[in-house]
């Protein structure tokens, strides 16, 4: 291991899905940047995933948690086993991606090119269309939903391709900086699933430091594997992450928006949903904001070494 650069973990986080994580494993395993290490983080998987893994990556370092509390959990936890082992940075990353081989070495570049950085995400597309973006980095807004991915959909015709600060990194691949950890806290497992990545950045910003895109790093994410389709389960999630963020960070104006335009949203659904067949979704998501609304509301963990 080159000690001359920042030593990096590249931290994958997954529940089931073993032939997903395996190729994620193997895109990572081909990534040039000399001083990083793989460790995967495995959720309580059932469906025998670590011993898949383990026959056919045997030198890869397999953190085990005795059951699935969630990805923010599996984050928090790969989070503290990176810094708590002496790594500069640590990559989070999703199981449902394959990376360009200079990924790594485009996420440094950019992050040590200034040290208030603290945080930086590649440009994502989407697996199936590797022409079309998933993410240019993060917008927040107090809306029906927290966050919205900058150019979602479109096609990349070089919109994107400048290095910007953004309000938020997504969590499907995030490098952090160990001095950031320290100054925003932990990953915060209280989320379980969704907008944790947008509350981990808020911390970031409001301690100084920066979001950072960096359009040269590439990965290509199948997304709606980890969270699912338009059901109710993933909808409870993001409405309980949603109502906590809220709680969390919003003003009163920033009340005001998020009531007026749920206030829209919901309605807009049930119409759409119930033609389809699928009022159940957005059930789902008024059971989860009401959930959250109601949740006994902890502050965000602390980084500890």
């Amino acid at each position: 291991m080159n000690q001359a650069r920042p030593r990096v973990a590249a931290v994958v986080v997954s529940y089931d899905g073993q032939a997903v994580v395996r190729q994620a494993v193997s895109s990572l395993r081909r990534m040039r940047y000399p001083a990083w290490e793989l460790v995967l983080v495995d959720n309580g998987s059932r469906d025998g995933t670590r011993a898949a893994l383990a026959a056919e990556f045997p030198d890869l370092t397999v953190l085990r948690l005795d059951e699935n509390r969630g990805s923010a959990a599996g984050y928090n936890f790969g989070f503290g086993w990176a810094f708590e082992h002496g790594f500069d940075y640590v990559l989070l990353l999703n199981n449902d991606i394959e990376v360009e081989p200079d990924l790594l070495d485009e996420l440094v570049k950019a992050a040590e090119s200034d040290p208030a950085i603290g945080c930086v995400g590649p440009k994502c597309y989407y697996h199936a269309d590797r022409r079309r973006l998933w993410s240019a980095g993060g917008i927040l807004r107090f809306r029906e939903s927290i966050t919205r991915e900058r150019g979602m959909g479109e096609i990349d015709r070089g919109q994107y391709d400048e290095d910007a600060d953004v309000d938020y990194v997504n969590g499907c691949a995030i490098l952090i900086r160990r001095a950031a950890a320290e100054a925003a806290g932990a990953w915060d497992p209280l989320y379980f699933i969704c907008v944790d990545d947008a509350d981990f950045c808020t911390r970031v910003r409001r301690a100084g430091w920066r979001c950072r895109y960096a359009h040269r790093a590439v990965l290509y994410h199948m997304v709606a594997l980890t969270t699912g389709p338009y059901t109710a389960p993933r909808n409870y999630q993001w409405g309980r992450s949603t109502a906590i963020y809220v709680r969390r960070y919003a003003n009163l104006w920033n009340w005001l928006t998020f009531l007026f335009w749920t206030a829209l949203a919901i309605p807009a659904a049930f119409l759409r949903e119930t033609f389809r067949g699928n009022a159940g979704a957005v059930w789902g998501k008024l059971r989860g904001l009401w959930a959250g609304l109601r949740l006994k509301l902890a502050p965000a963990p602390p980084f500890s070494r």
